[in-house]
């Protein structure tokens, strides 16, 4: 387990600064004052020698080297899986925490897989990697953590409308481009996706599986089982790709081992920190992707009992969340905040950190 840190401002890094949750990242350190005393923007060769600005701060970017790591002492990875395997353990042998977004290392034995306020205690346990669950099954687990706790949990089933901006800029721009091309009378061009998303909507999210599950749909499976130390739990998912720019939406089904009215479950996501109840829908207020878009909490509405069971051992809800923001970015800088306050960050103990500030040289 790693020793306690005395360090109080950290050398921070973003890899993948310059792609959509790279940015955004950095847009949350900033935003959550993180006390940061450096921050080095890192990203592909191709970027190298540009200058990232966010939010009125520049930072000049460097390439993304196991040499890059040196002196950091927490870095958040947004830069693949095939980056992630190559540098995380670089980083690591550094002396740098590495906070992981991609899946290269979600399901790895002895790799913590945390979302913050559900299973922080599993992060003390880190060798130097921490992964950061998928956006879609980020937002699901205060939910299942309450439930889990209060009722118990005995079978999950999740279809998920997922916004573009999780496939990456390009996505973000051939949906617009796609909009207009349909305003104009053209023809929509399909270049990231291998149907137009524009007015569509696609039940293929990454590749497919043996099984008949897409890797997105399998993701949700298998990491809410290792989030929840529910390893036996039953979960099924169908993941579909529409034409929403950010949010997450999702349409969920659960059976508990205790009987849940849908009063006591809106009791309990209300007293769940970080989740909102918006569940009045004869007033048409429901968790909207539009609205959600912005923000780090997790939106629940639509709670009712399921009626394809009779025992009350069955709840129907939709989820929404930013997919950017807690579904990648501020997950993950929860995560750094807590390894800086519980003590986990082991090379920042090593460290001076008495230069104020939470920037680079460049003025950030």
């Amino acid at each position: 387990m790693p020793q306690p840190s005395t360090a109080a401002r950290p050398v921070v890094a973003v890899c993948g600064a310059t792609g959509l949750v790279g940015r955004t990242m950095i847009h949350v350190l900033l935003e959550r004052d993180f006390p940061m005393r450096e921050l080095r923007a890192l990203a592909s060769a191709r970027s190298a020698g540009t200058t990232l600005t966010v939010d009125g701060h520049a930072y000049p970017v460097a390439e993304a080297t196991p040499e890059a790591f040196e002196g950091v002492d927490v870095a958040l990875f947004s830069a693949g899986g095939s980056v992630s395997r190559a540098l995380a353990p670089e980083a690591a042998r550094r002396g740098c925490t590495v906070v992981d977004n991609s899946s290269a290392w979600r399901m790895e034995p002895g790799i913590p897989l945390v979302v913050a306020g559900v299973n922080d205690a599993d992060a003390a346990d880190h060798e130097g990697i921490v992964a950061n669950p998928n956006c879609s099954t980020m937002q699901l687990m205060p939910l299942f953590q309450a439930l889990r706790d209060a009722v118990g949990l005995r079978r999950v089933i999740v279809d998920t409308y997922q916004a573009v901006a999780g496939t990456g800029e390009k996505a973000v721009d051939e949906l617009e481009a796609q909009i207009r091309a349909h305003a104009a009378g053209a023809a929509k061009v399909a270049r990231v996706y291998p149907h137009p998303i524009g007015f569509n909507a696609l039940p293929e999210i990454d590749v497919f599986l043996d099984n008949g599950y897409t890797k997105e749909e399998w993701k949700v499976v298998t990491e809410t089982r290792k989030i929840l130390h529910l390893p036996d739990l039953p979960v099924s998912c169908t993941a579909v790709r529409v034409p929403v720019f950010v949010g997450h939406s999702e349409a969920v089904h659960v059976e508990t081992a205790r009987p849940v009215s849908p009063d006591e479950a809106r009791a309990l996501f209300a007293a769940t920190p970080g989740v909102v109840v918006v569940d009045e829908p004869r007033e048409h207020r429901y968790p909207l992707a539009t609205d959600a878009a912005g923000t780090d909490e997790v939106y629940v509405g639509r709670i009712r009992a399921d009626a394809s069971r009779d025992d009350g051992r069955g709840l129907a809800f939709w989820v929404v969340a930013d997919n950017l923001r807690k579904g990648a970015a501020t997950n993950a800088v929860q995560i750094a905040e807590l390894l800086l306050a519980r003590g986990w960050l082991p090379a920042a103990s090593r460290r001076d950190a008495v230069a104020p500030g939470r920037g680079a040289a460049a003025g950030a």
